[in-house]
């Protein structure tokens, strides 16, 4: 069985994800920060539901801590697939921004994909298959006003997806993106009305944490071992 790691997995969009590859066979390990009795919720519910998960908590910001993590789950053999979802926003027009917000929000991508990724890598390597799948946003791709950090942060993480995907070509593993556009959640829910979905989305609705888990999950899957170094949009065509 192989075994998946999905960062900020007890959020809308990361609990999606977990139950999606629970329910396709992989041992799921779902982690969490400050929510991880809600991580500990979702993996109880995938195995309520015959598959295998199991829950961990640490600060994917902290190097230290996020290494000691990654030695303790490697114990139990090599995860191959890795879904660096874990994220935060905090925006502000760039003119105000403090430098914490900046600071705190690619510290969590950026910094979240080094510590995360880096420690497995070589596990996975060994086993010559693996999947990355890096959680980028439309903001990413086309950037947003008042989120000059965000959009960085995960502009950045599509550079490190593709460059990435070229050094580990070779040994069988594949790294990709998704860019969510607007997706249910409670985030959305307080950032858009139903009629500014409908104004901004051609397809006049948001998408589900559902529709975004199954991009993640083709990526994840063998079917996708030509695909490497991509960005997957999941948008309703916000940004063609």
């Amino acid at each position: 069985m192989k075994r998946a790691l999905v960062t900020g997995g007890s959020g809308a969009i990361g609990s999606a994800i977990c139950r999606t590859l629970g329910a396709a066979g992989l041992h799921v390990i779902v982690h969490a920060l400050h929510n991880a009795a809600r991580a500990e919720q979702v993996a109880a519910d995938i195995a309520s539901r015959g598959g295998s998960a199991e829950a961990v908590a640490f600060d994917v910001t902290d190097a230290a801590a996020s290494t000691r993590a990654a030695h303790a789950m490697l114990q139990g053999g090599a995860i191959q697939v890795i879904v660096n979802n874990a994220g935060i926003h905090d925006d502000a027009p760039f003119a105000g921004m403090r430098h914490e917000q900046w600071k705190r929000v690619l510290d969590v991508t950026l910094d979240g994909f080094f510590n995360v990724t880096r420690p497995l890598l070589l596990d996975m390597m060994a086993t010559r298959w693996g999947r990355i799948v890096n959680m980028a946003s439309v903001a990413g791709v086309a950037g947003n006003a008042g989120q000059v950090n965000y959009a960085a942060a995960k502009a950045g993480l599509i550079g490190a997806t593709k460059a990435l995907a070229i050094e580990v070509a070779k040994r069988g593993v594949t790294v990709n993106a998704v860019a969510p556009g607007i997706i249910e959640s409670p985030m959305a829910d307080a950032a858009f009305t139903p009629e500014r979905i409908k104004a901004l989305v051609p397809a006049a609705r948001a998408g589900t944490p559902d529709e975004v888990a199954a991009a993640v999950l083709y990526l994840a899957s063998d079917a996708a071992g030509y695909v490497s170094g991509q960005v997957l949009s999941v948008n309703g065509a916000l940004h063609r």
